[in-house]
């Protein structure tokens, strides 16, 4: 254990330096990132005037691992859901920007004269926004709640998925050093089987098994079973040949689909936040400032194309997709820098040996730099819209305005189009679990079954048992009958499509006898194998027909309801008309709201807004009465328009100040007892309209009204003369507050 003492004191150097930048950038009102990634270039082998690390490997392995637990969490926040809910606008959106970028990153590259694999992994680094970035500048400036916000997001989160998928296509063009169109199709296919099947499996598996241990589960517990999931997806992901983020990630989503969602991601970001701290490091560590210096000019170049390529592809993208101009130019100009996932595909290029020594660090000063200017770009994106509006041609304006609401408007989807794109879905779906099935046991079960059985009974039952495990699966897939209604509709209804209907049915059965093809070719050697294989398949799918049916119907209601168990936990209004939108926003532990009720602080009268529903842990209260209080942590569900949800949050920002007179300590709480003079202004005003718990923070415990004595009196009991009220508070404050109502202290 000779490496200990060095790997203890690596990691003590890096994380007080790391917390020295990063007190600086938070006082600067920058980053963090930045912060770790200056930490690293002090650290690191190239600066000499502090201590250097020792043992770079073993922080090259801590810092696989925040790359992992980074991942993690961001699959947490994406959900499967939320890929079908964002819609065709972030989808078309997130496409065209990294289409658009893939190119003009390689194009920029090769203008630069830099070789093949540095142009193509530029491309990869330009194409991504950085997540974590965008979040925290909208949620700093205080529009995370405006309507654009969730285009944005959108996008975020297709993007983060194309990021996955740009990691495979780059680790293939990088091992045959081209663009090998069947290979990398080859690829991609076994990436969309390996994600099909982990997503059925996954959401079959883990909420079941999660809500039968639901009880046993603490924080210490959840948070193991939790960082195990993700660890074993990690292993047989890498098994499968693909790269531990991508397992990562998978975990992360089908975690999120889960009704403990919520409470991992809130256990697991200390340790994410500790070890992406270290990754982020270790990203810092690899710059040589010299090799910024000497390609000053690629990093200004490759900051001016991020800068405003992105914002224009961005743009294009949302208006063909149909969203207004202002909300397209706003969401746009918040889509203009590359962050987290541009240095993991940086890495990638670094760790396969195929990219120069330079691009890394350009990489990474891109990233600064476009991070440095992100809020200026968020902040100019109402005037920008403005300003295009204003100078476009009025015609082009309104065109675009009318293309915008007709994509808005619901299209009727015909039965014919819903039933073809159910076959098609079906037919996919289960024959890609087939091939798996068949693969996976003719690799792994059937050499098992030949070393004990020997070759020909191994072979056989090895068949068999595959054919048992598939079958099921090729009678929902050529036999179950899919979207009945539609089906009888067009069938009484539609006599020309009767011919195309039967051939979707014959479609279906040709593609089990495909199937079933593959098995007898990988267990059985002889002519008469297939047709007894489709023989013995044809009886027991007769005989146990139904009880294939109930099987199936069965494993389907268990899918669905785990699919769907967290928008159940907590169903979500539907968006209002207008220009009013939904909105989450939460209650910080130092917000002066907390602890007041919704009848005190009044946000109906006061904003415009409607709480709709309060998250507070496991629990959601919907439609929650005037009475109910705000605590730490609450997420609210509100409603309003975009400049009603920016009064709300400028009021829920709102903190205790540091150094003010809300520092106190217990013993500067005392109970006061005043009496209420004639005279008095305070005389038939409401203990709620008196402001005493906001001017003077101090609560009534208690009026003496002649003999009548009201213990914790309502906010809406009116004072009277001669009442004597007691309050709890500070007695300097209270005592100030109290001179101006002319009461006197008994």
């Amino acid at each position: 254990m000779t490496h200990l003492p060095h790997l203890i004191a690596d990691l003590g150097l890096i994380l007080s330096v790391a917390a020295v930048t990063t007190l600086v950038f938070k006082r600067i009102k920058q980053p963090l990132v930045l912060g770790y990634i200056v930490a690293g270039i002090f650290v690191g082998p190239y600066v000499g005037f502090i201590p250097t690390v020792l043992d770079e490997n073993s922080i090259k392995t801590w810092s696989e691992i925040g790359v992992i637990f980074l991942l993690f969490s961001l699959g947490l926040e994406f959900s499967f859901k939320k890929v079908a809910k964002v819609g065709g606008t972030a989808s078309v959106t997130a496409v065209t920007t990294v289409v658009f970028m893939l190119a003009a990153g390689f194009g920029t590259g090769q203008v630069l004269g830099w070789t093949f694999m540095d142009s193509v992994f530029l491309g990869g680094i330009l194409s991504i926004s950085s997540t974590t970035i965008i979040i925290r500048a909208l949620d700093e400036l205080g529009m995370k709640t405006r309507g654009f916000a969730s285009v944005v997001v959108g996008v975020l989160v297709i993007e983060d998925l194309v990021a996955i998928l740009l990691l495979v296509m780059l680790s293939t063009v990088a091992v045959s050093r081209q663009f090998a169109g069947g290979e990398l199709l080859f690829e991609m296919g076994k990436l969309a089987a390996f994600l099909l099947v982990t997503f059925i499996i996954g959401i079959y598996l883990i909420p079941t098994v999660l809500n039968r241990t639901r009880k046993l589960m603490n924080e210490e517990t959840l948070l193991v079973v939790a960082v195990a999931l993700c660890l074993t997806m990690v292993f047989l992901a890498a098994k499968a040949g693909f790269s531990a983020a991508l397992g990562a990630f998978l975990m992360g989503s089908l975690l999120a689909e889960t009704i403990m969602a919520e409470r991992i991601e809130h256990l697991i970001k200390p340790v994410k936040d500790l070890f992406g701290a270290i990754f982020f490091v270790s990203v810092g560590m690899m710059i040589d400032p010299r090799v910024l210096v000497e390609h000053w000019f690629p990093v200004l170049l490759l900051s001016l194309v991020v800068v405003v390529g992105q914002p224009l592809s961005s743009i294009a993208g949302a208006l063909v997709s149909g969203q207004p101009l202002k909300r397209a130019v706003q969401a746009g100009m918040c889509l203009s820098q590359i962050g987290e996932f541009s240095f993991i595909i940086a890495t990638l290029g670094v760790t396969l040996g195929v990219t120069s020594s330079f691009l890394y660090p350009i990489a990474v000063a891109v990233s600064a730099m476009t991070t440095f200017s992100t809020p200026y770009m968020i902040k100019a994106s109402d005037g920008v819209a403005g300003l295009l509006t204003r100078a476009l041609p009025q015609r082009w304006v309104t065109s675009i305005d009318q293309y915008s609401q007709q994509t808005s408007q619901v299209k009727v989807t015909s039965d014919w189009r819903v039933l073809l794109r159910a076959y098609m879905v079906n037919v996919a779906v289960f024959f890609v679990l087939c091939v798996v099935v068949v693969m996976l046991a003719s690799r792994n079960l059937m050499p098992m079954l030949d070393a004990s059985l020997g070759w020909q009974t191994g072979h056989l039952t090895a068949g068999l048992i595959t054919l048992v495990l598939i079958l099921p699966l090729i009678w929902a897939m050529s036999i179950r009958r899919i979207k009945r209604a539609a089906y009888r509709h067009l069938w009484l209804n539609k006599k020309q499509l009767r011919g195309p209907l039967v051939a979707i049915e014959v479609a279906r059965v040709i593609v089990a006898v495909l199937v079933l093809g593959l098995l007898v070719n990988q267990f059985f050697s002889a002519g008469w194998a297939f047709g007894a294989t489709l023989l013995f398949m044809t009886i027991a799918i007769l005989i146990f027909r139904r009880r294939l049916h109930l099987f199936y119907h069965r494993v389907e209601k268990r899918f669905i309801s785990n699919l769907n168990q967290r928008e159940q936990q907590k169903k979500r209004p539907h968006l209002a008309p207008w220009d009013m939108h939904l909105a989450e926003v939460e209650v910080r532990t130092d917000s002066v709201v907390v602890g007041r009720s919704l009848q005190e602080l009044q946000l109906r009268e006061k904003h415009g807004v409607n709480v709709a529903l309060i998250e507070r842990n496991d629990r959601n209260i919907p439609a929650p009465s005037r009475d109910e209080r705000l605590l730490p942590g609450d997420n609210l569900v509100v409603i309003g328009t975009d400049e009603q949800l920016a009064e709300l949050n400028r009021t829920l920002d709102a903190t205790i100040p540091e150094n003010g007179d809300y520092d106190l300590d217990k013993d500067d709480i005392a109970l006061e007892k005043y009496r209420v003079l004639p005279r008095s202004p305070l005389i038939g005003t409401t203990i709620r309209a008196s402001r005493l718990r906001e001017e003077a923070m101090a609560l009534v415990a208690g009026i003496e009204r002649g003999d009548q004595r009201l213990m914790n009196p309502e906010s809406f009991t009116a004072f009277e003369q001669n009442d004597v009220v007691w309050l709890v508070g500070n007695t300097e404050r209270i005592h100030t507050f109290m001179d101006g109502w002319k009461a006197v202290r008994e």
